[in-house]
């Protein structure tokens, strides 16, 4: 009798584990796609921030006091760096807006302070703006 227990104990497993196999499949499936999405967000930020580099060392584009890449001359730029701008500040918007939400400062204040550190440790020959201020090359 026992055995006869343990038999529809180990009958019902496989239904079990097939249903647990169907109901976490979309899970899973969400995960892979997620997985690939941000690693080509990854991909397509490095080839940003490789292109945003290069323009700052030739004195394109600078840092802002608000925490945003700005385009140091008013003439338009080339599609692929203005791309590569819009993808960095919209990656930052996003981050400003987290640390706002976590520390209970503002989402302009978080960008502030994230531009004190970056033009501090902007290398010499880099442009940067002040708030309110003009292009100025460090």
């Amino acid at each position: 009798m026992t055995q006869v227990q343990v038999s529809s104990r180990r009958a019902w497993l496989p239904s079990v584990l097939a249903a647990a196999v169907f109901a976490l499949a979309p899970i899973c499936a969400g995960f892979a796609v997620s997985v690939l999405a941000t690693r080509s967000a990854k991909a397509d930020t490095a080839s940003a921030k490789a292109l945003i580099d290069s323009a700052k060392r030739r004195g394109l584009i600078g840092e802002q006091g608000d925490g945003f890449l700005g385009f140091v001359e008013d003439t338009a730029p080339k599609p692929d760096l203005q791309a590569a701008v819009n993808e960095i500040n919209t990656g930052r918007a996003a981050v400003y807006r987290e640390t706002a939400a976590k520390t209970g400062v503002s989402s302009d204040a978080a960008g502030q302070a994230v531009a004190t550190q970056l033009i501090n440790k902007m290398p010499i020959g880099q442009y940067y703006r002040p708030m309110g201020g003009v292009w100025t090359r460090k």
